[in-house]
């Protein structure tokens, strides 16, 4: 079984002629609002992939229905819970070439404490997953914990910050980072090459699992000795916004499926393809028959 403690935001997308410069007051041409967070997003994915998720995370009581939205797609929602305060809210600009800058205010996102969590996790047992992000509280203590209890961790550190380096990763079992991330915590450059990334991190982390995310240049997965090249398909992005959190729900309901990595990164890369053709986060995630369709017509090849 796979448990996702993560962030559930209330997403609020503006669609724009361009990123809001400082100082600039901005007209919209569109505004919408509906589920988002990386969490809520990545196990969105994961039960449209067809895997086996429950979501740990909270909400207002008056925003039960992004808790209704997860369940309907096929979550466990047993450890969302409905607390006082406000949910986490997201400001999300588009803009025409469909890049995006967000605003994140976590509310709910930071109301579990680490006893919450150890409770929580009762119900994991040695080679589960535990998959987290950096949307939420009390991360530390989540890894520590599943750790102790001999569950395997999957980390995405978005939005990457300075805490990320403090965390204990050397017990994470599967990152996921784009190239900003890979570079922050390599502390490269951020046009270093794939290569130089991946071996910076090797160094830093040479027991861990890498998935590397490179958006139109493809995504690369490496752990010890082994490293594996999946090319990006070639489609016009309308918006990146759940991009990568749909690649990471896919490839994990992948693993799942026990798929090679190979067979893992082409699944997480065409549904992610799929999703950027699409407005919105949640609602641009696409369903599993949809890939397995673009896959099967030679659309997105396994390399």
């Amino acid at each position: 079984m796979l448990y996702n403690y993560g962030s559930i935001n209330l997403d609020h997308v503006y669609r724009v002629s361009h990123l809001v410069r400082p100082g600039e007051t901005l007209a919209s041409h569109e505004h919408r609002v509906g589920l988002g967070g990386k969490g809520a997003n990545q196990s969105l994915a994961l039960a449209k992939a067809g895997g086996q998720v429950q979501h740990w995370g909270c909400l207002n009581a008056q925003d039960g229905w992004a808790r209704e939205l997860l369940q309907d797609a096929g979550v466990d929602v047993a450890g969302v819970k409905q607390v006082p305060g406000p949910s986490g809210q997201a400001i999300i600009q588009v803009d025409d070439s469909a890049e995006n800058a967000i605003l994140l205010f976590p509310g709910a996102n930071h109301h579990f404490k680490a006893e919450d969590i150890a409770e929580l996790m009762q119900a994991c047992s040695a080679g589960d997953w535990l998959l987290l992000q950096n949307e939420c509280s009390v991360l530390a203590d989540s890894i520590q914990l599943a750790h102790q209890r001999g569950v395997q961790i999957a980390f995405n550190p978005a939005p990457m910050s300075d805490d990320v380096k403090r965390l204990p990763l050397h017990l994470v079992d599967l990152l996921f980072v784009n190239r900003g991330e890979a570079a922050w915590l390599a502390e490269c450059e951020d046009d270093a090459s794939a290569e130089t990334l991946l071996d910076a991190l090797a160094q830093q982390l040479p027991t861990t699992a890498l998935v590397l995310t490179l958006g139109a240049e493809g995504a690369w997965y490496q752990h010890g000795d082994q490293r594996h090249f999946q090319p990006a398909s070639s489609v016009k992005a309308v918006d990146t916004t759940a991009a990568g959190d749909t690649f990471i729900g896919y490839y994990l309901a992948a693993m799942q499926e026990q798929a090679s990595v190979a067979e893992c990164l082409a699944l997480a890369s065409t549904a992610a393809a799929l999703g950027v053709q699409r407005q919105g986060a949640a609602t641009s995630v696409p369903a599993r028959h949809e890939v397995d369709s673009a896959l099967s017509s030679g659309q997105h090849q396994i390399r």
